[in-house]
């Protein structure tokens, strides 16, 4: 039987028994525009994945990491269709509700703690870069004391809890992100227009590792790792997509194929041009390879902390809607909507200011539940719900997604527990410092480089 829900929506519902039937579209009104639900998804896409993309290359080998980055590109786009699609076949409107209709409670169960730990271990991961990033920023303030406590990280990442990610996150409706989405999106290409700019001004004069230009390395797993936790935005899926006016199908695949594209040109520019720069000595957190007194990044960086602070909320709203589908009925009263998220937000916050190496937390996240939730359950689903023949092109798929999913899961697991990376958190490279920098007080007609000790100083171009 051919697929037939092409111009339907998946109605409202909450309760996981219900089994209504499909409605028509003019039954449901929805509150986002689509150019808000693709800024939405980009923004989701490009969040803190991105800053570990070029660590990413450098675990892969460099040109075996660009083509695993168009594969994971591509997977994300047809697993997000084919999520959607399966939502229509079940008569489902939430990923949890779902996985319950297909394999039932020990399937809602291992999802619900999937989806519940991928935003959360994500709300980790953007506190720590918030912590790392802006708190060299204000010690770049001409008279503030680098030791002060109130420049540190862990007081950085209290104070933007407080102020910035706790009230956006009270948000009940994730249509209301999209400004916010869009506001992010800017800022990352800004980003991306300075990781551009030095890998001309300042790669020339990074050493580069001997073996750069390798093809294939041994911790590619890891690599799709990462770049698995860069691009998932399953989680908050049905989110966005509920929120469309008169979601259907086909609309959401336009949507989709429209926010994949545009991340992955970002994503692949981004870990180009970050490797490029730093090869081999390329750190999980890319601004940490970078000078502090590099004053076009110190503006960067801060940059990249506005943006993990606007796309924080997008995953609370997950893991808030995942406690509310297994405890609360789907439905939250004022009162616990405020507790449960102030709750979420106090651990996440806590845990980020005892860990401060980024790139174990984006391998574990994007292995143990990235992979899972972009590989395995979209195509299991589908499986078992669809009726089209085996030999039909998302069928295929689908079998071919499904086990490299489980080998990226439990290999990348392993490789990332036995071989760890080394973390230079907080540590300046040796190549900001002059005696380890063969070349000094240099300029051309493009950039000037000066170092002053103990640092490197990189001007703005002239």
């Amino acid at each position: 039987m051919g697929y037939q829900a092409q111009q339907l929506v998946i109605p409202p519902q909450r309760d996981l028994d219900d089994r209504e039937t499909l409605v028509s579209e003019h039954e449901y009104k929805g509150k986002t525009c689509q150019s808000a639900a693709i800024f939405n998804i980009v923004n989701s896409v490009i969040g803190s994945g991105i800053i570990g993309l070029p660590y990413s290359m450098k675990q892969a080998g460099f040109p075996l990491g660009i083509l695993l980055l168009f594969w994971v590109s591509y997977i994300t786009d047809f697993s997000l269709v084919l999520l959607i699609k399966g939502g229509a076949l079940s008569g489902t409107d939430t990923y949890q509700s779902l996985v319950n209709k297909t394999f039932g409670f020990p399937g809602y169960l291992l999802l619900s703690v999937l989806q519940f730990l991928y935003p959360f271990i994500a709300m980790i991961s953007y506190n720590i870069i918030a912590g790392d990033t802006l708190s060299k920023v204000f010690q770049r303030i001409p008279g503030v004391d680098p030791e002060n406590l109130f420049v540190g990280r862990h007081f950085i990442i209290v104070l933007s809890t407080v102020t910035f990610t706790l009230p956006l996150s009270l948000y009940r409706d994730i249509g209301k992100l999209g400004k916010i989405s869009f506001i992010s999106t800017v800022l990352t290409a800004l980003i991306l227009g300075i990781v551009i700019t030095r890998v001309v001004s300042l790669g020339p004069y990074i050493p580069k590792t001997e073996d750069a230009w390798v093809f294939a390395k041994p911790n590619a797993i890891q690599a799709v790792g990462v770049m698995s936790f860069a691009f998932i935005c399953h989680h908050n899926s049905f989110l966005v997509y509920s929120s469309l006016e008169e979601p259907t199908v086909a609309k959401w695949s336009r949507i989709i194929h429209i926010s994949i594209v545009v991340s992955m040109f970002i994503c692949v520019l981004f870990a180009t041009c970050g490797y490029l720069t730093f090869t081999g000595f390329t750190q999980g957190d890319l601004f940490e390879n970078y000078c502090r007194s590099d004053d076009l990044v110190t503006f960067g960086r801060f940059c990249y902390g506005v943006t993990v602070l606007l796309t924080y909320p997008m995953e609370c709203f997950v893991t808030r809607e995942v406690i509310a589908n297994v405890f609360f009925g789907g439905n939250l009263s004022s009162v616990f909507h405020v507790v449960i998220t102030v709750v979420i937000i106090t651990i996440a916050t806590l845990v980020s200011l005892l860990i401060d190496c980024l790139g174990i937390v984006l391998e574990l996240n994007g292995v143990l539940c990235a992979a899972p939730l972009i590989f395995i359950i979209p195509s299991a689903c589908y499986l078992k719900l669809s009726e089209e023949p085996r030999t039909h092109t998302d069928k295929i798929l689908s079998c071919v997604m499904l086990p490299m999913g489980a080998v990226v899961m439990v290999f990348g697991f392993v490789m990332a527990i036995t071989n760890p990376q080394d973390c230079t958190h907080g540590q300046e490279m040796f190549y900001c410092f002059p005696d380890n920098f063969s070349l000094t007080n240099i300029s051309d007609s493009h950039f000037q480089l000066t170092t002053q000790l103990p640092t490197l100083n990189i001007s703005i171009f002239q």
